[in-house]
């Protein structure tokens, strides 16, 4: 249905997706870069510096499509959350303003010296370039997050005259939901990129370009893949257990627990609901394995784990203006968040075992996967798969948090800007979506073409000729006026020349 609420909400959804495409690809990008230079560095070895070049082209591109959807995500909230921005103002005033002028301009600074300092600085000097790039990224990361967080779980806090107040800075920093949601998003863009630059690798192996070039940056990639994969589950484990205390509808919905269940409580491994009248129409059940990933015990004296049923009443009768708004439902989409969150944690699990497995067949031993079509493929092709397990993570986010934009405050019905119409937002949309598609096409292109470049020593010229202020860059384009002694003419009073 064309509403202004329902196509905010997707106006919102599709800039945040589109952004975190390439937040946390930049960001992996950006550290993967480091560790190439770094054994360049430590080894001397000029293949290492050519790997760094390479990759450092891709990562460039992600970094600039990423500032660029970014900046698209901060005019969708001006145009079509006004009221929420009002009301959150004060609160991320401070965090934002310090992303932006702080982190931000950090990061974008020393990637610029990195860039055009290749033969101007020392090896160590231009390594501390891109390792200042990644701290500036990860610094941008954590006041994003804190912000996200705050909406989440409100902390530090007090309303005056309708707007929330931070009264406590440090009570934003050490939410815990800011702590957990940065170990699960920071480790997500290094898995992401262990798992880009082994994918990328694997693609070209496939292909014949010179694969004794890219066997070890494979190896590399799912080792820092592998690492990122183990932490990243292990923050997002705590991470749910959270949100089962600050906000239990969301964990029930996820979880798909309709009723409450005493434990030791069972786990849906696959379920249909039908929230309208309460009720589960078709699951499959393990026993005990809800109360182990959720108490990390099968106790029966952990506490029941409520169900969607009795919490919508507990939230209707604790916010009765909200209940009003909502028509006294405060279930969120039940069926989506239950699928998405099961294919976050499926992909995840799968991409442990994936980047196990390949460093298992590309030890010194027995490289079979350096051989192996089959193996390659599924390597390249699973570089995709951070990209979709980050997209369910988000969407888990974002919409169990509903009817609210900030958790118990404020409901978005009160967020929306109060002077947007459906046919701006209808026009806004179909922009944005087109730009974003058009973006999206421009990296993926140029990253292919960046990829079929067979020759790796035209990276070398690239880069060169990055630098439009370069000496090279002068000779190259400026005309030859050099006159020799025998070509000088005399002009005389006629014009004739003698």
């Amino acid at each position: 249905m064309l509403t202004i609420v329902n196509l905010a909400r997707f106006q919102f959804a599709m800039t945040t997706i589109f952004h975190f495409f390439f937040v946390p690809f930049s960001v992996g990008m950006i550290f993967m870069t480091f560790l190439l230079e770094l054994i360049y560095v430590i080894t001397g070895d000029e293949k290492w510096k050519q790997r760094t070049k390479f990759f450092g082209s891709i990562m460039l591109l992600s970094v600039a499509v990423g500032v660029v959807t970014g900046i698209i995500q901060e005019f969708q909230f001006g145009m079509n959350w006004s009221d929420y921005s009002r009301f959150v103002g004060d609160i991320f005033g401070a965090p934002l303003a310090i992303e932006a002028l702080l982190a931000f301009f950090m990061e974008s600074t020393f990637i610029g010296i990195w860039l055009f300092g290749w033969e101007k600085l020392g090896k160590k000097l231009h390594l501390a370039t891109i390792f200042l790039t990644f701290l500036g990224s990860i610094l941008s990361s954590i006041w994003i997050l804190a912000a996200n967080s705050w909406m989440q779980n409100p902390v530090g806090y007090k309303v005056v005259n309708g707007r929330a107040t931070l009264t406590s800075f440090s009570a934003l920093l050490t939410n815990p939901q800011t702590r957990l949601e940065f170990g699960h998003v920071g480790f997500g863009f290094m898995l992401t990129g262990g798992f880009a630059v082994a994918g990328i690798s694997a693609f070209q192996m496939l292909k014949k370009r010179n694969p004794d070039f890219f066997r070890p940056v494979l190896r590399l990639g799912l080792l820092i893949a592998l690492i990122g994969a183990l932490a990243n589950f292990s923050f997002g484990d705590q991470q749910m257990i959270e949100v089962k205390n600050s906000q239990p509808m969301k964990f029930a919905a996820a979880e798909g627990v309709v009723t409450s269940l005493k434990n030791p409580a069972e786990w849906a491994l696959i379920g249909f609901y039908n929230t309208a009248d309460d009720q589960e129409i078709f699951g499959i059940k393990v026993p005990y394995m809800l109360s182990l990933l959720t108490y990390h015990s099968i106790s029966t004296k952990d506490p029941d784990i409520e169900g969607v049923t009795e919490l919508n009443k507990e939230l209707a009768a604790k916010y009765p203006k909200a209940a009003k708004e909502v028509g006294n439902n405060f279930i969120p989409p039940m069926n989506t968040l239950f699928w998405t969150f099961r294919i976050m944690a499926g992909i995840s699990a799968l991409m442990i075992l994936l980047s196990a497995v390949g460093l298992f067949l590309t030890r010194k031993k027995s490289p079979w996967l350096y051989k192996s079509k089959i193996g390659l493929t599924v390597t390249g092709w699973f570089m995709y798969a951070p990209f979709i397990a980050i997209t369910c993570g988000w969407l888990v986010t974002e919409l169990g948090r509903y009817p609210w934009t900030v958790y118990g405050l404020f409901t978005i019905q009160d967020s929306v800007s109060p002077n947007v119409s459906v046919g701006s937002l209808l026009f806004s949309n179909i922009v944005y979506f087109l730009l974003f598609c058009g973006l999206g096409a421009v990296m993926v292109i140029y990253s292919v073409n960046i990829m079929r470049k067979n020759d790796i020593e035209a990276v070398e010229v690239a880069y060169a000729k990055l630098d439009p202020f370069s000496a090279d860059a002068f000779k190259s384009s400026a005309p030859d006026i050099t006159y020799k002694p025998e070509d000088t003419q005399e002009i005389t009073e006629d014009g004739g020349k003698e």
